[in-house]
């Protein structure tokens, strides 16, 4: 019997879908836990799917998890990844059902004692840098006189970012302690009105719509600022041991401090020993991404941040040591790789369809490998319709609330 993985999204990121379809091709049987339009209804593999529902996502996940029966679960994003682990303490989830899902979670993700590191960003640059892997140092910032205490001993440029956010949110540079501190009073402030009704009509996303009800501040880090490139790897490991690796430097963004979309693929070692460390260290499986700043003139790696989480490029065959879906059926399974190819012999990669949607004439689409999921029409010509309108609204929401003359934060 083919092992069953359940997708576990809070969003309706096109990522999700191609996930779904490369777990399918090496193995699995793929049912997910989504928001009813998610792209994956348009994939061949067309899963049995469990409703997510935004006011009710804790509710929503353990209903698939106790309907599914799954081998593993797979978080897509990171409120997934939060809804995800907070079951393991939740007052509701009781009795065999609760077992077994504490059980199908420390398989597929490894040691619960994990998340509390990996989700605050200073605690997990702190374990980092315990490891001896090069981190700029990172702190937690409650108020504005801590900024200010902080600023007194470092210098500028430097980063605020708040907990839990992914895709370049809740992420900004700052040239000066006064810049610091007006950020810093944004950042810290609960979600507007705005923006979480914002975030449902055009994502379907309800993220914010509870944080923004009870009022809830994100939580502020400042880190120290290294330039350089933006690089990236993106890990399959099972019971503390990374089993397959992709590693690649950003060369163009969606949007400043956004998701890719055109990579190169590299050989790092610094930034794999680092995924290494992590991964033995904290006793993860499933499949993790890790966040590397390549410093300017000296090209050391530096890492600044973890995904607890499937990202974007998890689904790219890649190769022996490089097939992230492959890697982790012979983990779970014990059985061994075969015929493990590349999909690709080039070094750049142009993600689709974020590559073609931020530039259909760029260059890229024609010198790089194009990631088109030519064998899955229906999900090409969804996202050809969507045009990205519903994972990276930012733009959206922004001319939409300014027709009405309403003021973003």
């Amino acid at each position: 019997m083919r092992p069953k993985v359940l997708l576990a999204a809070t969003t309706n990121w096109f990522s999700t879908a191609r996930l779904a379809t490369s777990l399918a091709k090496v193995g699995f049987t793929v049912e997910a836990v989504c928001p009813s339009d998610n792209p994956i209804a348009k994939t061949k593999v067309a899963p049995r799917t469990y409703d997510y529902r935004g006011l009710a996502g804790p509710a929503s996940f353990q209903r698939a998890l106790n309907s599914a029966h799954a081998d593993l679960v797979i978080p897509c994003d990171n409120l997934a990844t939060a809804h995800l682990y907070g079951l393991y303490d939740n007052p509701l989830c009781s009795g065999q059902n609760a077992l077994a899902i504490r059980e199908l979670l420390e398989r597929s993700l490894g040691d619960h004692a994990s998340y509390p590191i990996l989700a605050p960003r200073s605690r997990f640059i702190a374990v980092a840098r315990e490891e001896g892997i090069a981190a700029p140092e990172m702190v937690v910032i409650t108020t504005a006189d801590e900024l200010a205490a902080w600023a007194a001993g470092h210098e500028f440029p430097a980063v605020l970012k708040t907990n839990g956010s992914s895709g370049g949110g809740g992420v900004q540079f700052v040239a000066s302690a006064a810049e610091a501190g007006q950020v810093f009073t944004l950042l810290s402030a609960p979600p507007l009105a705005s923006r979480a009704v914002s975030r449902v009509i055009f994502d379907r996303d309800f993220t914010l719509v509870l944080p923004c009800l009870m009022r809830k501040r994100p939580v502020v880090n400042v880190q120290d600022f290294i330039a350089g490139r933006d690089a990236t790897i993106q890990v399959a490991c099972w019971q503390g041991e990374v089993v397959a690796t992709i590693t690649a430097e950003v060369l163009e963004v969606w949007e400043p401090k956004g998701p890719s979309t055109v990579l190169r693929l590299i050989n790092n070692r610094e930034m794999a020993e680092a995924a290494e460390k992590i991964v033995r260290r904290l006793g993860l499986s499933g499949l993790h991404g890790f966040d590397f700043i390549l410093q300017e003139g000296t090209g050391k790696a530096y890492v600044i941040e973890a995904n607890p989480r499937a990202t974007q490029i998890c689904h790219l065959p890649l190769g022996a040591g490089h097939d992230l879906p492959a890697s982790l059926y012979a983990s779970f399974t014990g059985e061994p790789l075969a015929n493990i190819t590349s999909v690709t012999d080039r070094e750049v990669i142009a993600l689709f369809p974020q590559a073609w949607a931020q530039n259909p004439a760029s260059e890229y689409l024609q010198s790089a490998y194009h990631d088109v999921p030519w064998d899955e029409p229906e999900l090409v010509r969804a996202c050809m319709k969507l045009r990205q309108n519903r994972w990276h609204s930012y733009a959206n929401w922004t001319r939409f609330w300014s027709k009405l003359g309403v003021r973003r934060s």
